[in-house]
Order: structure tokens, then C-alpha cells, then sequence
């Protein structure tokens, strides 16, 4: 697994009752997977002798982030090694222009876009999504939230996570600072919408698909805080055609291993892809604790060729709340108040030093009663992250 953070940490442990030998490239040896794998690499993935080295002997590659270069991917195909997934479906995850390129192309509901060459382009393309064809969205709102088509939202195409890399901009004067890092910069409309959802699936090389139920994702300062599985109050028809999208996206683009599809539900009740991501995903957690069969372990599952594994939830509700890096330094006092409160929660932690703001961990909890699994999951978070003291 190219990367060593949390992703890799936990398909390590998922790998583990197979007997599955895990190789590991990391950055530095304090990386969170890295401090429980065994066979661990540190170098530099952007570097293809790098990779070509510790590639070989491996029967499969696969990855906890998107930004391996395109080109040495397909140099690894090369040489013969199974690349999962592939360079021609990852793309898709690494360039936010190929990717709104390729779902125009196969009819998936996406938010208006372009690639814009300067802030007065943004201008431009503000002014196309508000005179000419805005989209009503009820109630007398237009999906631009303004007549002049401002607010919109530019993106980088390449890189960015966890609301980096994204903008949302009310003026050309405030589109200025997206271009100074001389990348191309996707504009997009700013979508009236109710909340993020998301649909995660896994599918194999032989085209073997599971779909797990569709989460709510609440999003705090661009970071997700909160996943609730089921979404609450989906229409089971909506969440049919969320899912089948999320099929449909995986098998057009070739993926193999897990695809986390975000989506925004609109006021007016329809599902646009928001983002895309080829590899276990932080909307994918509860699995853990809530399905039958993980996310982590179904990735195993797709990369090695193996049949994949029900995902099936096992409780009415789960709940999974990330913690955030805050006031402790030292977990183990607040894991005797957590533990002691609710005996039946489930607690990850990633091994990470504590700093602020900073995904440190995540909690699940689980039961009939939402608003009980709810309650629960924030006191865990919060009371581990320092922000709730009692």
C-alpha cells in the first residue's frame, strides 16, 4: 500500500485475519500505519525509482490517497505489477477537471463547471450560471445564490482535502488567490443544498459489486465531524438511485477497490456527484463497528480478487464522529470516562500526535434509537478531543 496514514492503518488490520503480508510505503516512520506494519518503506512516492523498488515482489499495489503521479502508475503497469486501482480510473480522483469531464460524458447529475483561466473568467462563468440557463431550484432560488451568479466555488484541480484546495468566492477580486499556485482551477455553481450524502461501494476485477446504505455526512468547517448510517429520512428510492449511480460511475470508470461517491441533495430533491474517491473513506468508518463487512476489509477483498464480503449494516443506526486533535495529549484518562460511560462504544485512534484540528481518531456507537447513537458518538468525540469536560 502506497501511504501511511490512517486508511493504510486500518486495511492493515483488515487484512490481518487473511494472513495477508502488507508491504508499506510511508514518508517518514512515525506515519500512523507505519507504526504497526512490519515490512515498512520510507521514501518518497513522487519518485518512480522509488516506487519501482519497493514495488517489487509485490503481487498488487493499491493506495490511502490519490496522488501517486498518473505517469508512474502507468510505468508500474509496465513493468507487469497489478496496479489497483488502475491509472486510467484513479485519474479520475487525482484531476477534478477529467473527472467532471468524463461524468458530463456519461450522463452523471453534476453542479455547472468549467475550467477558468483567471479571476474575470470567474466573472464570466458567474454571469453564464446566472443569465444564461441558471437552474430554478423552487421557492424562487437559483442554484448561483445571486443574480450577478455569485457566490461560486473554484477548486484546484489537482490536489487539495478536507476543504483545502476549495474556495468559495463572492467576487472576482476574491478569485485572485486560487490562481497564484499556477494550477488549472475548476469553477463550479455554489449548490442550494439540504445536506452531503454519500455512497460507498466496492467492486473487484472481476466486476463483483457491493453497495453499502447510503450515509448523511455533516460537514464542520470543511472537515467532516459526523457520518450517520442510514441517512436519516432518505426516500428508499432515492437511495436506490444513489446507490445504482455509484455502481454505474465504478463499472464506466474501471474502478477496483472502494469508491466513496460524495453527493449533495439538493432542495429540490435531486443527487449531484460532489467528489469522487478510490480508496476507504473517512464516510466509509462506521463499517468498522456497523456492517457486516467493512470498507477496509472489502478493499482487501477487491485488490486481491477474493469474493467480497456482506455489507449488510448490523444495528438500525450507527454513528461514526471523528475526533479532532484538542486539549489532551494523553488519551488514556479520557478513554476511562468514555469506556466507563458507554461500554458498548468503539474507539480508533490513529497513532497521530495531538494537534489542533487535526483528525486524531474517529469514535463509532450504534442502537435503535438515532438520537440516543447520536448523543453518544458527539460526548465520545468531544470528551476525547477536550471540548466536553464532564
Amino acid at each position: 500500500m502506497v501511504g501511511g496514514g490512517q486508511l493504510a492503518r486500518m486495511t492493515h488490520e483488515a487484512g490481518i485475519p487473511l494472513g495477508i503480508k502488507f508491504k508499506l510505503l510511508s514518508d517518514t516512520p512515525q506515519d500512523s500505519a507505519a507504526q504497526v506494519v512490519g515490512d515498512v518503506v520510507v521514501g518518497d512516492y513522487r519518485d518512480l525509482d522509488t516506487l519501482r523498488a519497493f514495488a517489487r515482489g509485490c503481487d498488487v499495489i493499491t493506495f490511502d490517497h490519490e496522488h501517486v503521479p498518473t505517469e508512474h502508475l502507468r510505468a508500474l503497469e509496465a513493468d507487469g505489477i497489478p496496479v489497483r486501482p488502475g491509472p486510467d480510473a484513479l485519474v479520475h480522483a487525482q484531476d477534478k477537471g477529467v473527472m467532471r469531464a468524463k461524468l458530463d460524458a456519461i450522463g452523471v447529475p453534476c453542479p455547472r463547471h468549467r475550467i477558468v483561466s483567471d479571476p474575470a473568467d470567474v466573472a464570466r462563468f458567474a454571469a453564464e450560471i446566472s443569465g444564461g440557463g441558471a437552474e430554478r431550484l423552487g421557492e424562487g432560488r437559483w442554484s448561483g445564490d445571486g443574480t450577478d451568479g455569485f457566490p461560486v466555488v473554484l477548486k484546484t484541480v489537482r490536489g487539495g482535502y478536507d476543504g483545502k484546495g476549495v474556495w468559495v468566492v463572492r467576487s472576482s477580486k476574491e478569485a485572485e488567490e486560487p490562481f497564484r499556485a499556477g494550477v488549472p482551477v475548476l469553477a463550479e455553481e455554489k449548490v442550494d443544498f439540504t445536506r452531503e450524502l454519500a455512497a460507498n461501494i466496492v467492486r473487484s476485477p472481476h466486476g463483483q459489486a457491493v453497495a453499502y446504505p447510503v450515509v448523511e455526512s455533516v460537514q464542520v468547517d470543511g472537515v467532516c465531524d459526523t457520518v450517520i448510517a442510514p441517512a436519516p429520512g432518505l426516500d428508499p428510492e432515492q437511495a436506490g438511485q444513489a446507490q445504482e449511480l455509484a455502481l454505474r460511475i465504478a463499472q464506466e470508470l474501471g474502478v477496483v477497490g472502494h469508491l466513496a461517491v460524495e453527493l449533495f441533495e439538493t432542495a429540490d430533491g435531486r443527487i449531484l456527484v460532489n467528489e469522487l474517491a478510490m480508496r476507504p473513506h473517512n464516510s466509509g468508518h462506521w463499517t468498522q463497528d456497523g456492517a457486516i463487512t467493512s470498507q477496509f476489509a472489502n478493499h482487501v477483498r477487491a485488490v486481491l480478487d477474493l469474493p467480497l464480503g456482506d455489507p449488510r449494516p448490523r444495528a438500525r443506526w450507527t454513528v461514526m464522529a471523528n475526533v479532532l486533535g484538542g486539549d489532551y495529549s494523553d488519551m488514556y484518562y479520557a478513554y476511562l470516562h468514555c469506556m466507563a460511560r458507554d461500554p458498548q462504544l468503539k474507539i480508533h485512534m490513529y497513532g497521530k500526535d495531538v494537534k489542533p484540528g487535526r483528525k486524531v481518531g474517529h469514535v463509532n456507537t450504534y442502537g435503535d434509537d438515532l438520537t440516543d447513537v447520536r448523543e453518544r458518538a458527539a460526548h465520545a468525540a468531544g470528551y476525547l478531543r477536550g471540548t466536553i469536560t464532564e
